[in-house]
């Protein structure tokens, strides 16, 4: 492309600081360096935890930073030594890079990368990429990047370890869910938990992430699928994906977690919590069966959040566990994943509650605050 190697002038939503709207703002794009990767994004969802470093929630992240990490688009140029991807294949950037050499990636049990600032945090403290520097200006001020990946800009670099080349017909404004949302939901029930047929399960949070994990239940084979959520209102989408029953917590004077055993004959055989709510996480362990049941932790909870309860809620024989992008081994799995929905092995057209203009992207995070959205998609 005639842009390669040069800076691109491109529109961003930046966000200047916690708490505050994101502006449209015109910003400076470098070209990517050795291994690097620039990408012209064309769609990118809202994702709840974007909304916690709107929020302020995440303590150590730096400002004024480019969210966003749920994108798909194309890729514009390379850098020096990058063989994986080529200018114009179709991409989904990893917001879980995937370098192919470290113990983390070497393990079959594990999709953890130890580039990946949830392991080290290091892209978390300095916002930057490997070498320290960003490739975002904004008159003239030096902005952050945002978990290997920053989608809500018309172009981002990514390191090529935060990059993976998918099917050249994929439809970008449906697939861009598989870089966070259904991904992490589904991956949760299917390879985290390991859901059997026949057995039971309850999904606390019903965004997108958790009606994903809804998703992997039922094709999992699961015979109860109770959805939990305050919100009401979400409750013919979960069944409509695979919920067998929903219960707000408002509608009952007991704990939730005594109304869930009260249900299943003293509690289910998986349970999900997908919201990041420290409090939910303990009524989702609280809900499982004490002598057989699985708690997967799904959702990312604020940075300086704790989780506390007593040893022998484990020791009956319950298990507790998570995991990021429901255990997928990113830049392995993506690709499959993508060919799997082309070929309608599953559906993501039920998450896909708004589709928005990027420049409208204070009107989506609106529309999640007021829990009137599954998941909105920006395009550009």
């Amino acid at each position: 492309m005639d842009t390669a190697g040069k800076v691109i002038k491109c529109k961003a939503a930046v966000l200047w600081g916690p708490r505050q709207p994101f502006k449209i703002e015109e910003i400076e794009v470098a070209p990517p360096k050795a291994h690097e990767v620039r990408i012209k994004i064309v769609a990118t969802g809202i994702c709840r935890s974007d909304d916690h470093v709107l929020e302020g929630l995440m303590k150590d992240k730096k400002y004024p930073v480019i969210l966003g990490h749920e994108g798909a688009g194309i890729v514009e140029s390379i850098g020096d030594g990058v063989t994986n991807v080529k200018p114009g294949d179709k991409v989904i950037p990893l917001f879980l890079p995937y370098c192919g050499k470290c113990r983390g990636c070497a393990e079959p049990k594990s999709n953890f990368c130890y580039t990946s600032e949830y392991v080290f945090n290091i892209t978390i403290i300095s916002g930057l990429m490997s070498d320290n520097t960003s490739r975002f200006t904004c008159k003239g001020q030096v902005i952050y990047n945002h978990i290997n990946t920053s989608t809500f800009t018309e172009y981002t670099v990514v390191d090529e370890s935060s990059v993976v080349k998918i099917h050249d017909d994929a439809p970008l404004e449906k697939v861009c869910l598989i870089g966070c949302g259904f991904s992490t939901g589904y991956g949760s029930a299917v390879n985290l938990a390991k859901v059997e047929p026949g057995s039971t399960c309850a999904v606390f949070g019903l965004g997108g992430i958790g009606l994903s994990v809804i998703i992997g239940c039922k094709i999992a084979g699961a015979s109860r699928i109770i959805a939990i959520d305050v919100n009401s209102k979400k409750f013919e989408k979960a069944k409509e994906l695979g919920a067998t029953e929903c219960v707000n917590p408002k509608d009952y004077e007991n704990p939730i977690h005594e109304v869930i055993m009260n249900m299943t004959d003293g509690g289910v055989h998986y349970s999900f919590e997908c919201i990041g709510n420290t409090d939910i996480m303990v009524s989702a362990l609280l809900s499982s069966h004490l002598s057989c049941g699985t708690t997967v932790i799904v959702g990312v909870s604020p940075s300086l959040s704790t989780i506390s309860f007593t040893p022998r809620l484990l020791l009956t024989g319950r298990t507790l566990k998570g995991g990021l992008f429901g255990g997928f081994k990113s830049k392995e799995s993506v690709p499959q994943l993508v060919s799997d929905l082309m070929a309608e092995k599953f559906k993501v057209d039920g998450l896909l509650s708004h589709k928005l203009l990027f420049t409208e992207i204070n009107k989506g995070f609106e529309l999640l605050h007021k829990g009137e959205s599954i998941r909105t998609v920006l395009t550009f």
